[in-house]
């Protein structure tokens, strides 16, 4: 076993200067807030750290309404607080259907909203630390391309990897058109949510635009409301729970007095190193009724790209239908195909 410090943050100031506490020192130190993903990697030896700094006793576990009327998460509320929040599943019940469609009850108790954003691919050639994988080691190489692909991306990969983003409750945040807002030593900064994640290009090892010493404190959702009757998350997996999605789709229409679409809202998981939108495509269906056919169209428009790597070729198929039933549950106000129904909240509910 390796010794390693810990160190109990008191606020965010300590905790931003505990990160530049590694000088002189091989390996370095990390915030921890649930743990679920960090320590798993440092048990495979994916990642090291000579510490950590603990950061749950930040202030940062609260969900309020904001100055703009949306909602601000605490970066360290846990998943399952923000799932349950009665103002969450009442304005933003895409977000509670994809938090619902992750993990396990016991995970979505630990992981911190701030964390989720930060999770690392489930690429098993990342995990296998025999294998080279430009990720995990920049230069060494992409196990995956010529190998098991079957839950690799189809879109946005690269020639270094082909890895795909895990998370279900960030396709959510994308379709929201969320923003992430963050301290550093340096001040603060607010980064728009399709700016947040990065499509592998030469360096796949950066799944992020955050700079160095930059913590996460609130993700701030904009109003919602016209999109609460008609959204939905749909998770295409291997089994019923506690498995990544081979496609995921969260999908919000907000439509006029005559059924016409007004706007569309369309993010894609399991196929890319990100979150995967096209804002351009979903203005196809403004002002066109939500049928069928003009469903298809999207999907054609945001899988123009797709590329098969053999063994996820199917995914693009899959992908596709996915697209189609995702938009047609949200036409039906049907939140998600796992089961979880919005509950009702009132404005008093906001803190």
């Amino acid at each position: 076993m390796n010794p390693i410090d810990f160190h109990a943050s008191v606020d965010i100031d300590d905790a931003l200067a505990a990160i530049g506490r590694e000088a002189g020192k091989p390996l370095p130190v990390r915030w921890i807030a649930g743990g679920t993903n960090l320590l798993d990697l440092m048990k495979a030896r994916v990642v090291g750290a000579s510490g950590l700094a603990d950061i749950n006793g930040l202030p940062l576990t609260q969900i309020v309404r904001s100055e703009s009327g949306g909602l601000m998460l605490g970066a360290l509320a846990r998943n399952a607080d923000t799932a349950y929040d009665p103002v969450v599943r009442k304005h933003y019940p895409l977000i509670t259907a994809a938090i619902l469609a992750g993990a396990s009850p016991q995970i979505r108790n630990m992981a911190s909203n701030g964390g989720n954003l930060l999770q690392r691919t489930r690429c098993v050639y990342f995990y296998d630390t025999a294998t080279p994988c430009n990720k995990r080691a920049p230069g060494s190489g992409c196990s995956a391309i010529g190998g098991l692909t079957r839950q690799h991306a189809i879109l946005g990969a690269s020639a270094h990897c082909i890895a795909t983003h895990p998370s279900d409750l960030c396709i959510a945040l994308a379709a929201l058109e969320a923003r992430v807002h963050v301290r550093s030593r340096d001040g603060l900064r607010v980064i728009a949510f399709a700016d947040f994640h990065r499509l592998p290009g030469e360096h796949p090892e950066q799944d992020t635009t955050l700079a160095e010493g930059e913590l996460i404190t609130h993700i701030e959702l904009p109003e919602a409301d016209r999109f609460v009757a008609h959204s939905s998350y749909l998770k295409v997996r291997d089994r019923a729970s506690y498995a990544f999605a081979l496609v995921s789709v969260a999908a919000a229409l907000d439509l006029g007095e005559d059924g016409s679409v007004r706007e569309v809202r369309l993010a894609l998981g399991g196929v890319a190193h990100k979150p995967w939108r096209r804002p351009e495509a979903e203005a196809r269906l403004a002002g066109r009724a939500p049928t069928q056919e003009a469903f298809g169209e999207l999907a054609d428009a945001l899988l123009a790209e797709a590329e098969g790597q053999g063994g996820n070729d199917f995914k693009i198929t899959l992908a596709h239908r996915a697209i189609v039933r995702a938009l047609t549950m949200a036409l039906e106000g049907t939140p998600s195909n796992t089961g979880q129904v919005a509950a009702s909240a009132s404005p008093e509910d906001y803190p």
